[in-house]
């Protein structure tokens, strides 16, 4: 098997070929092309589908929601085209943070890194509160920080003993969500046509109403913020691409297929509701991790016979939390790592053990998880839900970086006289593909709470959505006042591979 030490080093030409010896100094491409499909698969498959899927219905409609999912689905194809573009040709852990250093400046790839790893770390925090309540469902009497703790060390166990246990472990995790997803989809049919749970429904919830799309573009367009955050995590091929096996293979390989497969798991799932389940439905409405029983996944198998349908699901959603908690230490990690290895963080947290992993980088991020879990029991909270609030934005900023950095790479490709034939994997719609990503997440970021601006101002709501965008501005002027960092010009930006 070929290794690869992810090392900063300037080499001499874009056609280096991309393998180096392993040292205890260097992360291990040991993910193979399975644990590659499902890491970004299962990044974007979670309880906004299992849970709050039929909020969504409620809210836009059956239409309206399909619409709006099917708009998201486009974007983040698009994204994860200049993903795929970047990713394929640079596979290195830093990802996000490195493309955004070398092709925009490193003010911006500083501030990229930083909110990435900030992101993932609060998720962690956040994973663990939510994991306490699905416990609750069996455990009703046993006190929720047992429960946090244990996940939290389970978690912790997995990323600490190899990337190749991280694999291994969100390849099963992962598995559970999309054989459920697919079960789901099944039986969903057979109900739509008449040959499980009764008489056929036909289009009857689509038509009763306002349906299908309910409060016009409105109902969309809450929808669509809504979407924006289900499809969050597939960026964390990027991020894998740095430990994979074969990466100009591999890369490309998850890129083609996760994209369809999301988009159909989302679409075909808001679909099958939206013709079992009335838009008016309470249960809809009622939809939350506290209360998994009124989850449409959940109403839907009870209808089509599944004994315990309810205790089935919770087990569902707790794996797809335990798998989000595992993905978001391992990419926080490897992002705190790729800072500390490119001089942005202190230089300790880039050791890494004989197994490959960087314990110090991952010491330090379960650290911060479990502080920042701790602020819960903190007067009532307030803490960590203004944690949580500052990093909602976090992914989308990301999203943001990933198309302007593909943009500027591309340019700067052909600026210095390279050949696009020679690109291991070439992104399609390019300039259009970056651009229209580009403009559609900022409309996602300003847009997700614009009813705070309405009438009397709510300060709190809206400081409480956009809090990111201000901090994120903070770390990239600030590092850009500190260190006098201008934007890269084409002619000189870094296409060396490593």
């Amino acid at each position: 098997m070929d290794t690869v030490a992810p090392t900063r080093t300037a080499l001499s030409a874009p056609e280096i070929e991309l393998s180096a010896p392993e040292t205890h100094d260097a992360l291990r491409r040991t993910l193979k092309p399975r644990h590659l499909t499902m890491i970004a698969m299962g990044g974007a498959i979670g309880t906004g589908l299992f849970v709050a899927s039929g909020n969504t219905i409620a809210t836009a409609g059956p239409g309206g929601a399909l619409l709006a999912y099917v708009a998201i689905g486009f974007m983040v194809f698009l994204l994860m085209q200049s993903l795929g573009e970047m990713a394929t040709y640079l596979p290195v852990s830093g990802a996000f943070e490195e493309y955004s250093t070398r092709f925009v400046s490193p003010s911006f790839g500083f501030a990229i890194g930083w909110n990435y790893w900030y992101n993932w770390a609060i998720t962690v925090a956040a994973e663990l509160v939510a994991a306490a309540l699905i416990m609750r469902y069996w455990f009703p009497d046993t006190p929720s920080w047992i429960w946090s703790g244990l996940f939290l060390a389970i978690l912790f166990g997995l990323n600490a003993l190899s990337t190749r246990a991280y694999g291994e472990s969100e390849f099963w995790f992962s598995l559970v969500k999309v054989v459920t997803i697919v079960l789901f989809l099944v039986l969903g049919i057979l109900m739509i046509v008449g040959i499980l749970g009764g008489e056929s429904p036909g289009f009857r919830n689509w038509t009763d109403g306002e349906a299908p799309f309910v409060g016009g573009g409105a109902g969309i367009l809450a929808i669509f913020m809504v979407a924006g955050f289900s499809f969050q995590g597939t960026e964390l091929v990027g991020v894998a691409a740095g430990e994979a096996e074969n990466p100009e293979k591999n890369v490309p390989k998850a890129i083609r297929t996760v994209f369809v497969r999301i988009l159909l798991f989302y679409v075909g799932a808001i679909a099958v509701i939206g013709f079992l389940i009335p838009h008016t439905s309470p249960n809809l409405l009622g939809s939350g991790v506290e209360d998994i029983s009124i989850s449409p996944f959940t109403l839907v198998f009870e209808n089509a016979g599944v004994l315990a349908a309810a205790s089935v699901m919770n087990a569902v959603i707790l794996t797809a939390i335990l798998s989000a908690g595992n993905s978001g230490l391992y990419a926080s990690t490897r992002m705190l790592w790729a800072l500390a290895e490119s001089g942005k963080a202190p230089r300790f947290l880039a050791k890494v053990n004989r197994r490959g992993v960087p314990m110090n980088a991952l010491l330090a991020t379960t650290t911060v998880g479990a502080a920042c879990f701790l602020t819960t029991f903190i007067g009532d909270g307030a803490a960590y839900v203004w944690l949580v609030s500052t990093s909602g934005l976090a992914g989308f900023i990301v999203w943001m970086g990933i198309a302007w950095s593909h943009y500027r790479f591309r340019k700067a490709y052909t600026a210095q006289g390279h050949d696009l034939a020679d690109l291991p994997y070439r992104a399609r719609f390019f300039p259009l593909g970056p651009v229209i990503a580009l403009v559609l997440c900022a409309v996602v970021i300003l847009g997700q709470n614009y009813q705070a601006f309405a009438g009397d101002v709510d300060l709190r709501a809206a400081l409480s959505a956009y809090i990111g965008l201000p901090l994120f501005l903070a770390l990239w002027f600030g590092h850009k006042l500190v260190t006098g960092s201008k934007m890269v010009r084409y002619e000189d930006a870094d296409l060396s591979r490593v």
